[in-house]
């Protein structure tokens, strides 16, 4: 026979409620008890006393606080039929005899006391006193109105900490140390499949092949094989490592637990470690199964870096837990971690090394390919037109990340939409890419005529250096409508390269010069119109001489720390005489790309003019206008020569 949930002999749960009601209790107390005793008087109005008054029926006038008037009968008056009504019982059963009788508010204080005056003078027996009555029950409420919101806080607090509820306040406090890890398993709707995934196949494989270890053990462990102990996904910002871990949320016939580093971090001391317990704990009991941790750097950095106190940090005791749940000796092998970052520099390097992260997944930028698989995944829900050509769609998008893909899908449909359009055109999708990369257009900007002139040759002199170099990137368009922060643009397709030669470097910061040297050719000055070229040129430069090892000066030295483990914010690598050359050397090769730019410029001045002109005249100007005045490209021109047609004093 089952016993009763309800049985007397269990003891009571605390219920947090019993508090609310003492309290509510001790309030209609004070209303009852602790104020004064005019509950029972019967409200009239200054004519109606007068005609007490006149008939010596009033024994008593006690004004309270200038305004209120409290009146009590004379015993022999009670019984008259006109006071019947103030003849009843009060709280406690007993009748209403002694008074205050009546109350009124009394208007104009000096003219009421001349009325009791002269009622006195005219043989009428009464007293009447004036009074100041303080609620002293509102002084001790008021001051103990801090304590009652310290603890109203402290009641706030310890219910947001056992999870919201009601009762159970003594058992549940310290749920804050429990994981906020979201449970996803075979009764959970996740729609995300592999499937959904365009791309990254790859890293498809690898994450695919710890689905089927964890589906069919016995496939791996009958070689003598081990179930891996996590793997980290690093990539840049929008390739899709949460995408692929829902992926495998919805693959993976086993619980899934998902949550964030940043949901280890709290104010409280020794939460983030309990947090950690609390989470492997629950993949235990579930195993096998799967552990995702996004954003993992929120907990993972490197211990000791950055600690200038030399306290206990809260980050690195959580750091520790995570080390030890994943290869401790209480480890348990069915329980798989993924973890995500896109500053994998920055990770410990005991987090990093084989026995708790044993896979490392690139998930790199997808190349030509990959995008046209994710421009098709993308382009399901868009009503887009029947001749869409998805591959020029992925040429024309080189270096985009998978999410970059979708904001360009979803910008090219708002466009649409604003045109009143019934389908997503190609146009709409061009429009898209320029509205993301280069900003808003702002036709109604003003610019000064002399400002667009030099506007127009900065952005011809990229177009026509470009143009002849054989290594530059090709040209798209022109425009010289401000967009963003930017006067003007010049749009190029770069090739998409696995390595780059110093040929191919130096045409590249040759034609981002191309805008500067235009102005001294044409105006012999120069503006602020080129600081994002310099910023640019500047950087390559640098790259080739401290970190790629281009330079003959330098030699084939690299000052690059590729694991991050090198403070170079307070010292340098290398000496004060190295650090001189390197500036020598950048600033050499920054001016002879200037130099050649100009030669080239000058060599070629007047398509330089008609193509500023044109520009001037149709602001945006594309390929086929460079064709008719430029020429076909010169692709066999070699880089450091240049062309000899059209040359001008």
């Amino acid at each position: 026979m089952k016993k009763s949930k309800n049985n007397s002999t269990q003891n009571p749960k605390f219920n947090i409620y019993w508090i609310y009601g003492i309290i509510i209790t001790f309030l209609l107390g004070m209303s009852f008890f602790g104020g004064d005793s005019n509950y029972n008087a019967v409200k009239t109005n200054i004519s109606e006393f007068e005609r007490y008054l006149n008939a010596n029926d009033v024994s008593e006038v006690i004004v309270i606080n200038q305004n209120l008037a409290n009146v009590s009968l004379k015993k022999e008056s009670l019984t008259k039929p006109e006071h019947q009504r103030i003849r009843r019982t009060n709280f406690f059963g007993q009748e209403n005899i002694g008074g205050p009788h009546y109350q009124f508010e009394i208007g104009n204080l000096e003219l009421f006391q001349r009325k009791l005056e002269k009622a006195k003078e005219s043989g009428i027996s009464f007293n009447y006193e004036f009074n100041t009555v303080e609620n002293r029950w509102l002084d001790v409420l008021v001051g103990f109105l801090p304590i009652i919101l310290i603890i109203g806080v402290w009641i706030f607090l310890m219910r947001r900490m056992s999870g919201g509820g009601a009762g159970g306040a003594g058992s549940q406090i310290f749920n804050i140390g429990k994981s906020k890890a979201k449970l996803f398993d075979q009764n959970t709707d996740i729609k995300v499949t592999f499937k959904d995934v365009a791309g990254l196949e790859g890293a498809k494989e690898e994450v695919q092949e710890i689905v089927d270890f964890l589906k069919n053990p016995t496939k791996y462990t009958a070689l003598g094989g081990k179930i891996p102990k996590g793997a980290l996904l690093v990539g840049m910002p929008g390739t899709g490592k949460t995408l692929l871990a829902k992926a495998v949320a919805g693959e993976a016939k086993v619980p899934f637990f998902s949550l964030s580093g940043s949901d280890f971090v709290e104010m409280f001391v020794g939460v983030g470690a309990s947090r950690v317990r609390d989470l492997f704990k629950q993949a235990k009991d579930k195993s096998p199964a799967i552990i995702f941790i996004d954003e993992i750097d929120a907990i993972g950095r490197a211990r000791g870096k950055s600690n200038f106190t030399g306290s206990n940090d809260e980050r690195e005791n959580t750091l520790n837990q995570l080390l030890t749940e994943m290869d401790g000796f209480g480890t348990n092998s069915n329980v798989i971690v993924l973890a995500a970052t896109n500053r994998a520099d920055v990770l410990d390097k005991a987090l990093m090394r084989a026995g708790r992260f044993d896979r490392q997944i690139y998930v790199d930028l997808p190349d030509l390919n990959e995008r046209l698989e994710i421009f098709k995944v993308h382009l399901k829900p868009l009503k887009t037109i029947k001749s869409l050509d998805f591959e020029f769609l992925a040429k024309q998008t080189p270096g985009f990340s998978g999410a970059d893909i979708a904001n360009v899908c979803n910008e090219a449909a708002l466009i649409a939409a604003r045109k009143n359009k019934k389908s997503v055109g190609k146009q709409d999708f061009l429009d898209a890419v320029d509205r993301i990369v280069g900003g808003l257009e702002k036709k109604n900007k003003i610019i000064s005529k002399e400002e667009k002139k030099t506007i127009a040759y900065h952005e011809a002199g990229h177009a026509a250096v470009s143009w002849f170099l054989r290594f530059a990137s090709p040209l798209v368009k022109v425009t010289i409508v401000p967009r963003g922060q930017s006067l003007g643009a010049a749009w190029y397709l770069p090739e998409e390269r696995m390595i780059v030669r110093t040929e191919q470097m130096l045409d590249e910061m040759c034609a981002t010069l191309g805008g500067r040297a235009a102005e001294k050719v044409m105006f012999n000055k120069i503006s602020t119109g080129a600081l994002s070229d310099l910023e640019k040129v500047t950087r390559q430069a640098r790259a080739m001489v401290s970190i790629y090892g281009l330079n003959e000066s330098i030699g084939n030295i690299t000052y690059y720390d590729s694991s991050g483990q090198g403070d170079y914010s307070f010292t340098k690598p290398y000496s004060e005489d190295t650090a001189q050359k390197i500036d020598d050397e950048i600033s050499k090769i920054i001016e002879k790309q200037y130099n050649r730019a100009c030669k080239l410029l000058k060599s070629n001045k007047k398509k330089l003019i008609a193509l500023a002109e044109r520009l001037l005249e149709k602001e945006v100007i594309f390929k086929d206008d460079l064709e008719k005045i430029l020429g076909k490209r010169p692709y066999k021109i070699k880089s450091d020569e240049i062309p000899k047609n059209d040359k001008t004093k």
